[in-house]
């Protein structure tokens, strides 16, 4: 084959794949109901509908084999468990093993309705139910279909292109701007998948994978015109979207210049080494501050390119594959059944104790002074979105104040962390974020972000 074949045909595996996962992941497509989604929600839409009778009891079979696989390994380590695989699915420490256990009891004991109401209530286990359902669609579908947004070049594109603008704004390389925007143009839930999979594959350090993981994932534009809905603010989508852009690239401007995340260390994760198709396009050399002979001497756009043609050359559809069953089994696995755990518990101490109420008793000063209407019933859902982000929503649809229902909403997609989905999978993961990162990252969040959203407001109304 020539050069130019070769040329032409690492150019086609760059392109062609890199497009069509742009427009699985990024590009909003009519739902067929008036609404806007993205293909890979519509996929996972229908196939949950097509299979919903069948997918609670695969739940439960994932929950299970989770559980039971976890307890094996530490007990007994048999020999087909101790390979890559077993390793990788089965070990876990003595608090995720609980908790893979605990998932199990609340997947049972919500598919049954066991035990009290309050356990697997609509409001409270059968909410996660119905979430993890359709996560177990999402993580298969993903699985698969991620790979065309990471592994044929497209990253390589845009991390050569990009680093000039992410690296002084956000911190962060500029391959994570194909992350950043598959997060704010698709869902969350992805934008977690793929900055695990980069970091656990030498993409980022820990600081660059925890300012990912919890920077840029909101969520899908489906999910914010249900929050418009519960709050009949439908007609308000426009103004409402661009505040949360604005709030938004405030919080990812600061909060990866603050703590805990500026304190995480920029090395890679124990084990990793760089990438070296990536660390040979890094903005500067390692300890010598002086930029790559390469970078001086080739235009950016043309350095751009071979990247991304590079890495199409090299790409091997058998590894691509065998990595995408990897990862959906991964998130089966460990994910699913911490959702179920630590959604449920959030949810139910939301739904059933005054404790979220109480939290937010000293915003309750701090909204009078910014001239919110109702601030007392206001207070009570700022900071209940930790446990669920459609809870605000819920318990403010009763506020008469237009203005304050659409600050509720705003801030309730701004905070980015709540527990019952991107919270349990950034745990879950391997990005090295801890609960109480998260509880500091979420409070964060909310201090930068509400005096924006509130300033908004008042222009809107």
């Amino acid at each position: 084959m020539t050069a130019v074949q070769n040329s032409r045909s690492a150019a086609l595996w760059f392109i062609l794949p890199s497009l069509l996962g742009v427009f699985i992941f990024m590009v909003p497509v009519p739902d067929g109901a008036g609404s806007l989604t993205i293909p890979i929600a519509w996929m996972a839409g229908n196939v949950g509908d097509a299979l919903a009778a069948l997918i609670p009891w695969l739940l439960l079979a994932l929950l299970a084999v989770s559980a039971v696989g976890t307890i094996l390994y530490r007990a007994a380590r048999p020999a087909f468990l101790e390979n890559e695989w077993g390793r990788t699915l089965f070990k876990a420490s003595p608090f995720w093993l609980v908790t893979r256990v605990l998932g199990l009891v609340f997947g049972v004991a919500i598919l049954f309705q066991l035990g009290p109401e309050w356990i697997w209530g609509d409001d409270t286990g059968g909410l996660i139910l119905e979430l993890a359902s359709l996560l177990v669609v999402v993580f298969a579908l993903a699985g698969f279909l991620l790979p065309l947004l990471l592994s044929f070049g497209l990253l390589d594109f845009a991390g050569a292109l990009l680093t000039t603008v992410m690296r002084p704004l956000f911190k962060v390389p500029g391959r994570s701007s194909v992350v950043g925007l598959t997060s704010w143009l698709g869902d969350g839930t992805i934008g977690v998948l793929m900055t695990n999979q980069q970091y656990v594959q030498g993409h980022y350090t820990k600081r660059e994978a925890a300012v990912l993981g919890t920077t840029f994932n909101i969520v899908s534009v489906t999910f914010i015109v249900v929050i418009l809905g519960y709050l009949s603010l439908e007609h308000m989508f426009a103004p409402f979207y661009l505040t949360i852009i604005a709030a938004g690239l405030a919080a990812a401007i600061i909060m990866p210049r603050i703590p805990p995340l500026s304190r995480f260390p920029d090395e890679l994760a124990e084990g990793i080494t760089a990438d070296p198709r990536t660390a040979a396009h890094a903005a500067v050399s390692p300890g010598t501050g002086q930029k790559h002979d390469e970078e001086q001497s080739q235009p950016l756009l043309r350095r751009a390119w071979d990247s991304a043609l590079t890495r199409g050359s090299q790409v091997r559809v058998r590894e691509v594959a065998r990595s995408g069953a990897s990862n959906a089994l991964e998130m089966w696995l460990a994910v699913i059944p911490i959702i179920l755990a630590v959604g449920t518990i959030a949810v139910v101490i939301a739904e059933h104790t005054p404790l979220f109420s109480w939290l937010g008793y000293p915003f309750v000063p701090v909204l009078e002074l910014m001239q919110v209407p109702e601030a007392q019933a206001a207070s009570e859902t700022v900071l209940i979105g930790f446990a669920d982000m459609l809870l605000p929503a819920i318990i403010g649809a009763g506020i008469e104040a237009e203005m304050t229902r659409f600050i509720i909403g705003a801030l309730s997609v701004s905070q980015l962390i709540f527990m019952s989905e991107t919270g349990g999978m950034l745990l879950a993961s391997r990005i090295p974020v801890k609960f109480h990162h998260l509880v500091m990252i979420f409070l964060g969040r909310t201090i930068i972000t509400l005096p924006i959203i509130v300033g908004m407001a008042h222009l809107f109304y």
